[in-house]
């Protein structure tokens, strides 16, 4: 798997007339490293801790690459900010986040998928990546 997403993401940064820099792979191997949700300012943090000049632009310049290139999916977590996870990590899955207390729900719908390959072929468009997330309030803080 890990030998695969690196192959993804070395075609995607070829595609695109990108160079697979040190900074680049570094990140990669990071993220892959994790098993949580991150944002972009917690995993420049890593590199920062361990030393590595790694400026926190180019956190944010190689998140979209891992993005596109499926490496990561958008996530939920705590605060305002866009959190993501590995896609290794649980596969594709979705989120429903209670606007109360904050707590995620992890889920996976064939007809979600379904659904979203048959309106992007309607309309003639490539999905690259989704953020498909649900507000809503949990059972615990219904009650």
């Amino acid at each position: 798997m890990i030998k695969n997403q690196r192959d993804k993401f070395q075609a995607l940064l070829a595609d695109q007339e990108l160079k697979c820099t040190f900074e680049r792979k570094t990140i990669f191997d990071e993220v892959l490293k994790l098993d949580k949700h991150f944002d972009a300012d917690s995993l420049y943090e890593r590199f920062k801790k361990k030393g590595l000049r790694i400026s926190r632009d180019t956190v944010y310049r190689t998140i979209p690459l891992l993005l596109e290139s499926g490496v990561i999916q958008k996530s939920v977590g705590a605060g305002k900010r866009d959190f993501f996870e590995r896609t290794s990590a649980r596969g594709h899955h979705d989120h429903m986040v209670c606007i109360r207390c904050h707590k995620f729900i992890e889920f996976h719908s064939d007809e979600i998928e379904t659904l979203q390959e048959k309106l992007c072929g309607k309309y003639g468009f490539k999905l690259v990546f989704h953020d498909h997330r649900l507000f809503g309030i949990c059972k615990q803080c219904s009650k």
